[in-house]
């Protein structure tokens, strides 16, 4: 909600809303908080090695979604080509992510963080295709 009112209250968007861009700010938040914690559990798995690839995959997930998160929540000025390819890159790797998770769904952090990399992605998803028609 606290996004949705920055937005609304920006003097570039006169109110005029973007729902699935601002859907798509608050879930690549939450991705980037979800892996990065998914992260920080799997270093204190007994199993470290072996779960190596989901540690990068996880960091690497945080990072594309808080700069996608940044990205987005400008709104002066355009750069609508940049945020589109942010998006589709995070669309691809929270994609990589949630699969490299769900390979380890027996841990519950990895089968909460592949969730919110799954509606990270969706909403990716839906706020491209939303810019697309405007």
């Amino acid at each position: 909600m606290q996004i949705e009112q920055m937005i609304a209250a920006h003097p570039d968007v006169h109110g005029d809303l973007n729902p699935a861009l601002v859907r798509c700010i608050e879930e690549c938040l939450a991705c980037g908080q979800a892996c990065t914690s998914c992260a920080d559990a799997c270093l204190s798995e007994e199993m470290v090695a072996h779960l190596r690839q989901c540690i990068r995959l996880n960091l690497d997930c945080a990072d594309v979604c808080f700069a996608t998160a940044r990205l987005a929540t400008r709104r002066a000025g355009g750069n609508v080509p940049t945020l589109q390819a942010m998006l589709t890159t995070c669309q691809t790797v929270c994609e990589l992510c949630a699969a490299e998770c769900r390979g380890h769904a027996a841990m519950d952090h990895c089968r909460v963080c592949a969730e919110c990399c799954e509606r990270c992605r969706d909403a990716c998803q839906a706020a491209a295709a939303s810019m697309s028609r405007q």
